[in-house]
């Protein structure tokens, strides 16, 4: 009898299990319901995958998304495993030899979306079938105090409980706070489940927050210095999107773009292109990601702030989901939390609201955004900031986050302070009314804005005295005076005001100190991602380029993206051990026999090309 560590090995190359898999597994093989929370790339596949191959019927997968559904069932099936979805994009001929597949008892995994299983006659069908098991993943899409609520995803449980025999539920989901959990198990009405949090911690990204003066110059920098790496781009707006994929393009980048306002013909190709490595570069609003299984994304930049930390975490997941090195930089700016109140302000079901429930969301978002600028502006571990979040005790440091690697400096300044705590005074006397932080920052660099003209605020004597300061600086100072309680911003209208906490400052019998993140090095002096996978050796990093380049081949040929050939973390494991023939291949961590198989011989020969290469150029040194 196969053991579910045999599984394991045959189908997914792995010598064992993940932290956490091993106790739901065992738990779901026994006939117990689940509840397994762990992080993106945590392995939360394996924990339904390993027990549907093991057990005799057929394992429903209930999946939010058609794109995801679609990217595990092509990799189920390179890794020689019997998977089949049933979704709106099947043709009639598709769909049926889908049914007749199930009927014949062919098929180990079916993937579907929520709103399928309220169809009378899907339901029929299943009916018919002996389900083993159901797994419902993106678990959090049922709560209503989560991100990404789905109201299909309630009518699963009615579904579950109208099946002739029950059989046992798992649910998996990488963020949900306790609340969150409660509600799944409550939604979901599982039997006294196992609940295993294996931690939300992601050690492989490198988190980090940046305020540049150039948001535009500091992406494209980045991008520009990591070549045709994978990665992610998110935008607040529509509008920001286009600007920014224009932008990016117009220097040579090539990018591409997702949002609700493109036609549905346009974003099924864009998506396609970046999922398939055609354009390596997505911008995008949050609409993009929930159902990518794209596992080689190498960089998430978020080029405004989130609303909420579970929402910044979970698109920030969206990369390393292999284990590889990534980075998940946010470019923030104090301008982001006025575009984030407006979006709190205007929630896109706000004429559904009664004025309770509308109150309530207002007090549960800006609750949720506090914590938001909270992190964006922390001189603390980051990834302890994002794991205290969840409720996860965490060492001091994870010295590998941007606020771990940076120097924070003391700077005294108060007479900075002076002038704009004047500036807000003057401002107020002069107009009879209080004007917001926007308009105060350009009086005091000398700008030319055509409204400030017009008010004639040009003429009070704070106009300019700042003028050798950038106002990317002037705003953070403001910002920094507002979380001191010495300006208060006035909710409705944005108009600042100073306070009594203000006036020692104001009137020279205080001091002011202030803790400031000195500016990173250019991305000249940084490590890039390739160069951290290979610290040791600049022929490893290039021999790692050599075998993506084949991945890339290989994909074109069997028209599948490449991370389904094999992983980032696969051919960085490939480098290290550098295979010499089949055996040694196939002890290369990820790579199953089927894979073995198929491949092996394309990789070993070009890591012994490679080796030639490298070592004729020695003999020629």
């Amino acid at each position: 009898m196969k053991l579910k560590q045999d599984y394991l090995k045959h189908y997914f190359g792995y010598d064992s299990f993940r932290r956490g898999q091993d106790e739901l597994i065992d738990a779901t093989l026994g006939g117990r319901d689940t509840l397994g929370i762990m992080p993106t790339g945590g392995g939360k596949s394996i924990c339904y995958q390993i027990p549907a191959l093991m057990f005799n019927g057929l394992t429903v997968v209930i999946s939010p998304l058609i794109s995801l559904m679609k990217d595990q069932v092509m990799a189920l099936k390179k890794a020689g495993i019997n998977a089949e979805y049933i979704n709106s994009q099947l043709t009639v001929f598709e769909h049926n030899m889908v049914v007749d597949a199930l009927r014949a008892g062919m098929v180990k995994i079916l993937y579907v979306a929520p709103e399928r299983l309220e169809l009378e006659g899907f339901f029929a069908l299943l009916s018919n079938l002996e389900i083993s098991f159901v797994a419902v993943d993106e678990a959090h899409c049922i709560s209503q105090w989560g991100q990404d609520f789905r109201p299909s995803y309630l009518k699963i449980v009615d579904f579950i409980e109208s099946l002739p025999v029950r059989p046992p539920v798992a649910a998996y989901t990488a963020t949900a706070t306790e609340k969150v959990r409660l509600d799944i198990c409550e939604k979901l009405r599982l039997r006294s489940p196992l609940k295993l949090v294996t931690g939300f911690d992601r050690p492989n990204l490198n988190f980090d927050v940046r305020m540049p003066s150039s948001k535009l110059s500091a992406l494209v920098e980045y991008i520009s210095e990591h070549g045709n790496l994978s990665g992610i781009v998110y935008c607040s707006t529509r509008r920001l999107v286009e600007n920014v994929c224009n932008k990016l393009k117009a220097k040579g980048i090539p990018a591409t773009r997702y949002h609700a306002g493109l036609d549905p013909e346009e974003r099924r190709r864009n998506q396609e292109d970046f999922i398939y490595d055609r354009t390596p570069v997505m911008v995008a609003t949050n609409a993009f990601g929930m159902g990518i299984d794209k596992s080689n994304v190498s960089y998430v930049i978020h080029y405004n702030m989130p609303k909420s930390l579970e929402e910044y975490y979970q698109e920030a997941g969206r990369a390393g989901r292999d284990g590889s090195y990534a980075d998940c930089i946010l470019l923030f700016s104090n301008s982001d939390i006025i575009t984030a109140k407006n979006f709190i302000f205007n929630p896109i079901n706000k004429d559904q609201l009664e004025e309770g429930e509308y109150e309530e969301l207002l007090r549960k978002n800006f609750g949720l955004l506090d914590k938001m600028v909270a992190y964006c502006k922390s001189t603390k571990c980051l990834r302890g900031h994002i794991l205290s979040y969840f409720g996860q005790e965490h060492d001091e440091r994870c010295e590998n986050c941007g606020n771990c690697h940076s120097v924070f400096v003391e700077e005294d300044v108060t007479e900075n302070a002076q002038k704009i705590l004047s500036c807000i005074k003057r401002a107020s006397t002069h107009l009879g009314y209080s004007v917001g932080r926007t308009l105060i920052a350009k009086i005091l660099i000398g700008s030319c804005d055509k409204r400030l003209l017009s008010l004639g605020l040009n003429n009070i004597t704070t106009y300019g005295i700042m003028k050798n300061t950038s106002e990317e600086r002037v705003n953070n100072l403001i910002a920094r005076l507002v979380d001191l309680d010495m300006v208060r911003v006035d909710q409705e209208f944005g108009g600042t005001s100073i306070t009594p906490n203000a006036y020692p400052v104001l009137f020279g019998d205080e001091r002011l100190v202030m803790s400031f993140k000195e500016p990173p090095p250019s991305i000249k002096g940084r490590k890039k991602i390739r160069e951290k996978l290979f610290e040791a050796s600049p022929d490893d990093a290039a021999l790692f380029d050599s075998l993506r380049a084949l991945r890339y081949e290989i994909a074109c040929e069997e028209q599948v993206p490449a991370y389904i050939v094999f992983s980032n973390a696969t051919l960085h494991d490939m480098v290290l051990k550098k295979p010499r023939n089949r055996r040694e291949f196939r002890g290369v961590v990820g790579i199953g026999r089927v894979k073995a198989t198929k491949y092996a011989d394309r990789f070993v020969e070009k890591i012994r090309e490679f080796g030639k290469t490298v070592e004729n150029k020695k003999t020629e040194n």
